[in-house]
C-alpha cells in the first residue's frame, strides 16, 4: 500500500532526510511533529505537511495508516504505546528506548493489539550483509565500525545522543543494533552471552566513544563487534571492516568497499561493494509501503530488536556503576 496518511514524529532526529525523498513518494504525511518546530520546517515543507510541537495532538488525527517513530530515545516508548492503542502501525528507530523493559513492554503490547511494526535495521540484506553471506553461516565473525566524534550530533541538533538520560548510551546503542542482528540473523540463533568493555577515554564525554562485544551462541558460534565515535570529522564519514567465517569459506570487506571471498577449495572472487549505510534508508521505506497491508512481513520485527538489544543492554549493564538498563 502507497499514500497511507503517515505521521513523522520527532522529525529532527539526524536520520531523517535519509528517509526524506522515498517518504514523499511513498506516503501521504498529514503531520509532523518535533519539540522545535524549527528544526524541521523544511522537511515539512518537503512533505506538504503541518508542523506540530506536540506530537500528542497528531496521534488523534483521524484515519492515520502509519507512523515513524524519531527523535530521543526517552521518549520512544510513549510514542509506540500511544500508536499502539489507537491501532496506528508504525516504524520505529532503534534502540526503542533506555532499556530491555521499555522495548519488552512496547513489542507485548503491539503483539497482544495485533499492531505491525518494524524497525529500520539497514544493513540486514544490504551490500555487506550479502557479501559477507558467501560464506555461510558464520562461525567467527568481526565487526569495526568507527564514526565520526560526538560533536556530530551537536553539529545535527541532536544534543541529546550527548546525554546518557536521554539516550540511553552512546556508540554501542547507536551502531551496534545494526552489526549485532548482523550476527544474529546469519547465523540463526537468539540466545547469546556478552563480553564487553567500553571507554569515553577518547573525548571525555557523559556516553562512551568506543566499545567493544564479543557474542557467544550456546554452540560456540562467536561475534566481535566493535564500534565507536573516534574516527575525525571528514567526508570520509568512517572506517569500517568486517570478516566472517562460514562452512563456505572466508569473506571480508574493507572501508573502500574492497570485498574479498575465499571458498574453501581457494579459490578467491574479489568485487567492490558499497559500504555506505545511508542509501539504505530509501530502500527500507519502499519496503515498508510494499508490506504495510501484510504486517511488514520479511522486515525486522520487534522481537528481533528485542533479541538485538538484550546483550547491548546487558553490555551496560556489566560496566561499573551498571545496573541501569534492565
Amino acid at each position: 500500500m502507497t499514500h497511507v496518511r503517515t505521521l513523522i514524529l520527532g522529525a529532527s532526529h539526524w536520520h531523517a532526510p535519509l528517509y526524506a525523498r522515498a517518504i514523499a513518494e511513498e506516503h501521504d504525511v498529514i503531520g509532523v511533529s518535533d519539540d522545535d518546530v524549527s528544526l524541521v520546517q523544511e522537511l515539512a515543507d518537503g512533505w506538504g505537511a503541518p508542523v506540530e510541537a506536540d506530537w500528542k495532538k497528531l496521534v488523534d488525527l483521524p484515519n492515520v495508516g502509519l507512523a515513524y517513530v524519531f527523535g530521543p530515545h526517552e521518549g520512544m516508548a510513549e510514542k509506540c504505546h500511544a500508536l499502539i492503542e489507537r491501532g496506528i502501525p508504525f516504524v520505529v528507530e532503534k534502540p526503542l528506548g533506555t532499556s530491555l523493559a521499555e522495548l519488552s513492554a512496547v513489542r507485548k503490547a503491539a503483539e497482544a493489539a495485533g499492531v505491525p511494526a518494524t524497525v529500520p535495521l539497514v544493513q540486514r540484506d544490504g551490500p555487506t550483509d550479502r557479501w559477507l553471506a558467501k560464506a555461510g553461516r558464520p562461525r567467527y565473525q568481526r565487526t569495526s565500525f568507527i564514526v565520526g566524534p560526538p560533536s556530530r550530533y551537536l553539529d545535527n541538533a541532536n544534543p541529546w545522543m550527548l546525554d546518557p538520560v536521554k539516550a540511553g548510551g552512546g556508540c554501542l546503542a547507536n551502531l551496534g543494533p545494526h552489526f549485532v542482528d548482523l550476527f544474529l540473523q546469519g547465523c540463526d540463533e537468539s540466545e547469546v552471552q556478552v563480553e564487553s568493555r567500553l571507554s569515553s577515554l577518547l573525548h571525555n564525554q557523559a556516553v562512551e566513544d568506543h566499545a567493544s562485544l564479543i557474542i557467544t551462541t550456546p554452540q560456540g558460534r562467536e561475534a566481535i563487534v566493535e564500534v565507536g565515535y573516534a574516527f575525525p570529522g571528514s567526508p570520509l564519514k568512517r572506517y569500517c571492516s568486517f570478516t566472517s567465517v562460514g562452512e563456505a569459506g572466508f569473506a571480508s570487506v574493507d572501508s573502500d568497499g574492497k570485498a574479498s571471498f575465499t571458498a574453501l577449495n581457494g579459490a578467491t572472487e574479489v568485487d567492490t561493494i558499497d559500504v555506505d549505510s545511508d542509501p539504505l534508508y530509501d530502500p527500507f521505506v519502499r519496503n515498508v509501503a510494499r508490506t504495510l497491508e501484510d504486517g511488514f512481513r520479511g522486515l525486522p520485527t520487534l522481537a528481533q530488536l528485542e533479541d538485538v538489544m538484550r546483550p547491548i543492554w546487558q553490555a551496560y549493564d556489566d560496566q561499573p556503576g551498571g545496573n541501569e538498563h534492565a
